[in-house]
């Protein structure tokens, strides 16, 4: 898939323009199943600071948003206990369109269809910068980690794991 020369408008840059957060664009040429590893890889930066949007659900359908380092996996039993439920698991790829209106692959926190609570690993705001989704497959934005803080107001957990 041939990339395009200028950013797309997606809900997420909507957001971001609407909030006035300033963010860089980043396009890349997706590849399915290539994770944080292509991405970084493409935008020739540490996975580390490429942050993924993962949707999940507790014990009783309720979606939610964690953000996670690139280079790391989410603890769900962790998670689960730190924001007082009994289980977390990953929602499937449709409930999770279903919640957010963003494929799988292409799903930001930033202009959710759905309000969600939103759980950052704390250690992504030791970053100067982070490359995070902008609502497309092949695109990433770069924002400063305080700015999601001040947006997204967002719980802080400590649940990675190495990946």
């Amino acid at each position: 898939m041939a990339r395009p020369d200028h950013a797309p408008e997606t809900p997420a840059t909507k957001f971001l323009h609407t909030h006035r957060i300033a963010h860089s664009n980043h396009l890349y040429d997706y590849e399915e199943h290539g994770g944080t590893r292509v991405s970084a890889r493409e935008l020739n930066v540490d996975e580390h600071a490429v942050v993924k949007t993962l949707v999940m659900e507790d014990e009783n359908k309720k979606p939610l948003i964690v953000l996670m380092h690139g280079d790391r996996k989410v603890s769900t039993k962790e998670l689960a206990r730190q924001i007082g439920v009994k289980h977390v698991e990953p929602c499937t790829p449709e409930t999770a369109q279903r919640h957010t209106g963003y494929l799988v692959g292409g799903t930001s926190p930033f202009g959710t269809k759905k309000v969600l609570p939103i759980y950052v690993e704390k250690t992504i705001f030791n970053l100067p910068l982070i490359y995070i989704n902008g609502g497309r497959r092949g695109y990433l934005v770069g924002v400063h980690p305080h700015d999601l803080m001040q947006v997204l107001k967002p719980t802080l957990v400590e649940c990675a794991l190495p990946d």
